[in-house]
């Protein structure tokens, strides 16, 4: 009883386990080839147990359960009039973590603070003389 529910739950995930589910069908358009990654993940688990009841045969059950869950993490971009590695550009469609964004954040904050100092040191000062003022 159990291995006929585990059997049937692992054929019907290794439906969903296919390689074209983690790396997805290519997309091509006139200048470029467009590869979908994907994360995937599954899970599974099955159990049976049996018991003492009124019955003289007793409790007895089963079960068998999995999921699966895929993410889309990346595209892979060929441009087909570039020849070598700078003809690839893999793009990340992962979304940053609160941290990882915050500190990307500061970071830009930071480095616009450091060229608004550097244009205000290259900046010479014009002082008003008396030629200046009657303009």
């Amino acid at each position: 009883m159990v291995m006929d529910a585990i059997k049937t739950t692992v054929e019907e995930m290794r439906k969903v386990l296919n390689i074209e589910n983690v790396i997805g069908k290519p997309i091509e358009s006139e200048d470029k080839i467009m590869i979908p990654v994907t994360r995937f993940g599954m899970a599974f688990g099955a159990g049976m147990g049996e018991g003492k009841g009124p019955s003289e045969n007793g409790g007895q059950g089963a079960g068998a359960g999995g999921g699966t869950g895929i993410e889309p993490i990346a595209m892979i971009v060929v441009f087909k009039d570039v020849k070598g590695p700078e003809g690839v550009k893999i793009l990340s469609l992962k979304t940053p973590n609160p941290i990882a964004r915050t500190i990307g954040e500061l970071g830009t904050a930071v480095v616009d603070v450091m060229q608004e100092g550097r244009k205000m040191r290259e900046k010479p000062e014009k002082k008003e003389t008396p030629e200046t003022k009657k303009a």
